[in-house]
């Protein structure tokens, strides 16, 4: 018997997009959900509702108004308990309530990661006041890293290098924090040679890894990415095992298949694991262009059943981000075919409104190595130009 496949989108920024555009190339009903209006997803979906994700009684009659078949949420900021008991009654929650539950909290997928499942990581303690946050800077040592236990894009994040630093840097993650908990972990600087990004796709005849995706954050949050990037045989087999055995823990009772962003730091060949979104990931806006099948693709396969290669392959690419400057209601564009006259293209999300370092938009270019790629995306961001209106 034929049937629709109908998804319940909770968040609907620019990855939600994304993965809507992939849903709806493969016949599926999508109704994306935000807390503001006309946010990008809603662009391209079927339906929209606008409601705050941690509003527990919107989430559920939300769910019961529209009896999805499948909720996929796309923020970390949601209440995940409502998603657990929503779950017990019969809905599957994408990949499952339990990994929407510990890896919407740093704290969480960090117990597991490194409690558990004996995975390498930074050392690390949380904090829940400024006094228990100078303990914590006493024992990880400085420099170290300061971000809320919920947050999403690097926000409330920075690196401390001194005792001197960090009551600014605990005002920084609060004010910024996503959720209601007060809370945040206070981490070991890692010396890192490079980071990467391991997307990972858990599908119902295994385990898919994409190529490792390179990466540059400025504030925390992401500037570029660029796919592959050089690692040895041994460290690619090392970040893959370990991302599995994440991926396999936050099946929970539900089937667990969907796509995760993993994050790695690489020092030689030490692989040191950092965090894990059970969802497409910001850095993998460059498998727009790197991949044959996109993350979003790969992630709406997963969740639907449809089948996913047993290997993918990346050709040279990369990613740089378009940033807004200020806050303002409204906003243009210009420069756009400047940007894509040597080959590059662009994506602009359509965001209503800006606010300063807001993600607006994203260049894409492929190259004959990911150096060539990455000049190429960064010249094409920087093309464009964003014209604010009245009340910026």
């Amino acid at each position: 018997m034929a049937f629709t496949t109908k998804i319940l989108l909770l968040g609907s920024g620019e990855l939600g997009r994304e993965f809507v555009i992939s849903a709806k190339r493969l016949g599926a009903y999508v109704v994306a959900c935000d807390a503001y209006t006309a946010a990008p997803a809603m662009q391209v979906a079927d339906e929209a509702e606008v409601f705050s994700m941690l509003d527990g009684d919107a989430l559920r009659k939300t769910v019961e108004k529209h009896q999805p078949d499948l909720i996929v949420p796309e923020v970390e900021a949601i209440r995940t308990e409502v998603l657990a008991d929503i779950e017990a009654v019969g809905s599957n929650v994408v990949p499952s309530a339990r990994a929407t539950q510990l890896t919407m909290n740093r704290d969480a997928i960090r117990d597991l990661a490194a409690g558990e499942l004996g995975i390498t990581t930074s050392r690390y303690r949380y904090a829940t006041s400024i006094e228990e946050v100078r303990e914590a800077g006493d024992f990880t040592g400085f420099p170290c890293v300061i971000k809320p236990v919920m947050s999403s894009s690097g926000k409330g994040q920075s690196k401390v290098d001194s005792a001197a630093e960090l009551e600014a840097a605990w005002e920084y993650a609060v004010h910024n924090m996503r959720g209601d908990r007060k809370r945040v972990i206070v981490e070991q600087f890692i010396d890192f040679d490079y980071e990467i990004t391991l997307l990972t796709v858990r599908h119902a005849t295994g385990i898919t890894f994409c190529p490792p995706i390179g990466h540059r954050q400025e504030r925390g949050d992401y500037r570029e990415s660029w796919q592959p990037t050089p690692m040895s045989d041994a460290a690619i087999l090392a970040a893959q095992d370990m991302a599995a055995k994440v991926v396999t823990a936050l099946q929970g009772d539900g089937k667990g298949y969907g796509l995760f962003g993993v994050e790695f730091f690489i020092r030689g060949e030490e692989v040191i694991f950092s965090e894990l979104s059970p969802r497409p990931h910001d850095t993998g806006m460059v498998t727009l262009v790197s991949q044959n099948l996109s993350e979003f693709d790969l992630h709406a396969r997963a969740i639907m059943g449809m089948p996913v290669p047993e290997s993918i392959a990346a050709r040279p690419s990369a990613s740089s981000v378009i940033l807004a400057d200020r806050a303002s209601e409204h906003v243009a564009y210009s420069g756009l075919a400047n940007a894509m006259e040597d080959g590059a293209d662009v994506r602009i999300f359509g965001k209503p409104v800006t606010r300063p370092y807001r993600r607006m938009g994203v260049a894409l270019a492929n190259g004959p190595d990911t150096d060539a790629a990455r000049a190429k995306a960064n010249a094409a961001a920087s093309m464009v130009t964003l014209h604010y209106g009245e009340g910026s």
